[in-house]
């Protein structure tokens, strides 16, 4: 491995006093937009194998400044639990003939009771078995691998529906501290047999995790995860509440 990668602070506003659920829609968007020009960007260097965009809010999230910003790692590797979740997307598609993702979105659609929120392309929901409370997803309608693969009607769509969804935190939860990461794909390019069935078996999506609560012996010693609020009344909270 070569000890090479990329680290980047994406600052998100000029204004020391706003925070990201405070900017307007097309403020969020061009947000969204500088990640997605700066993913490609760092796609052309081939020695870089993944680019994880994260926002740390808050000191209990691993926050070291209180200016609004986003971080966009690249690392030589493809991280040991990327490629945990993207075997387990493969090992299900082979099964099933079906991405996984796509199938918890409809599943989810149908139930109703661990939606959110929804525009045409966007959904977000209180994962079934979250690892920490109020613990949310936010996928694409659209079967996606790749997140900078997003058109300009489905960046404005993110831009609204994660501009609410974090309004609501802050707002329900009294501004708690909380981290988001973007799940995508590796670079393939120029990779050629890199994860060769990628583009049907994998999802892209988001993340979004309060710091409420803090893992324990028990958590850092199995990998199982103590979550004292049930998926379906964190959801309906969150659905519930007016921003």
């Amino acid at each position: 491995m070569n000890g090479i990668g990329a680290h980047e602070v994406i600052i998100e506003t000029p204004d020391h006093t706003k925070q990201m659920q405070d900017f307007d829609l097309p403020h969020l968007e061009k947000v969204i937009q500088t990640y997605q020009i700066r993913s490609l960007d760092l796609k052309k260097d081939p020695r870089l194998k993944y680019s994880m965009i994260f926002k740390n809010y808050g000191r209990e999230a691993g926050a070291s400044l209180y200016h609004s910003h986003t971080q966009l790692i690249s690392t030589p590797v493809t991280p040991k639990r990327v490629k945990e979740e993207l075997k387990g997307t493969q090992w299900y598609y082979e099964y099933k003939e079906r991405c996984i993702f796509c199938d918890i979105i409809e599943d989810e659609i149908s139930r109703g009771e661990r939606v959110v929120a929804m525009n045409s392309d966007f959904i977000t929901l209180v994962p079934y078995a979250s690892r920490f409370p109020f613990e949310l997803w936010l996928l694409p309608m659209r079967h996606s691998p790749d997140f900078d693969s997003i058109s300009d009607g489905e960046r404005q769509s993110l831009a609204q529906i994660l501009g609410l969804v974090l309004k609501k935190l802050i707002k329900g939860l009294s501004n708690p501290s909380y981290n988001f990461i973007f799940h995508t794909a590796p670079n393939r390019f120029p990779h050629p047999g890199y994860w060769q069935t990628i583009d049907k078996d994998y999802h892209w999506h988001i993340e979004i995790m309060p710091r409420l609560t803090r893992p324990g012996g028990f958590e850092w010693g199995t990998g199982f995860y103590i979550n004292p609020t049930p998926p379906e009344e964190a959801a309906q909270f969150l659905r519930d509440l007016t921003v």
